[in-house]
């Protein structure tokens, strides 16, 4: 699939075209620059709940999982005991499921155990795609994982994280701008 016409005249990225949420998260946020570790901790943990799941569950739950993760900051899910998992596996506004709700707790814990130079955006700075890669020119040569996705996948695992595949770990460099994987004839890969 090629970039597809949107209402507005703008040329975009097939899939952004499929519902008004994909729109706009396209349009302001997928493949732009993500700042902070507590941003990019969500971004991480957000991609790891998709896993097996459409992202349009994910999406449009977002702000049930900010308010239940306390905005994804790093320092407070770490402190997460089992009063709070508890509360997490009874909460109907986010994805139930045992064992990723355990791994974005792990996960926390692993991001504040990173050196203070060493948070989550240096680590995917080291695997941020080669500047020259050519951009795609169809959905098809958007690729699921990179070889710098699986050795992203492999340092996380190394720093005790989990959930965080090679699949996982690219689709967070493109949530995160680290990989620019929208079409070469979408209005927002070249800002116009």
């Amino acid at each position: 699939m090629t970039a597809v016409l949107g209402a507005d005249g703008r040329l975009r990225c097939g899939w952004a075209l499929a519902s008004e949420d994909y729109q706009h998260y396209h349009d302001t946020e997928w493949g732009r620059a993500v700042e902070g570790e507590a941003a990019l901790f969500e971004r991480l943990s957000l991609e790891a709940f998709q896993s097996g799941l459409s992202w349009i569950t994910i999406l449009r739950k977002r702000e049930a999982f900010r308010a239940a993760f306390a905005g994804f900051d790093p320092e407070a899910v770490a402190a997460f005991d089992d009063a709070d998992r508890a509360r997490l596996m009874s909460d109907a506004g986010i994805v139930r499921n045992a064992a990723k709700i355990d791994a974005v707790i792990n996960n926390a814990r692993a991001l504040v155990k990173l050196p203070e130079n060493e948070g989550l955006g240096s680590l995917l700075d080291r695997y941020r795609a080669p500047a020259d890669r050519p951009a795609p020119q169809t959905l098809a040569e958007v690729p699921s994982a990179t070889t710098e996705s699986a050795a992203l996948a492999k340092e996380l695992k190394k720093r005790g994280f989990r959930f965080v595949g090679p699949i996982t770990a690219y689709a967070m460099m493109q949530a995160t701008g680290y990989v620019n994987d929208h079409l070469d004839s979408c209005w927002v890969r070249h800002g116009n």
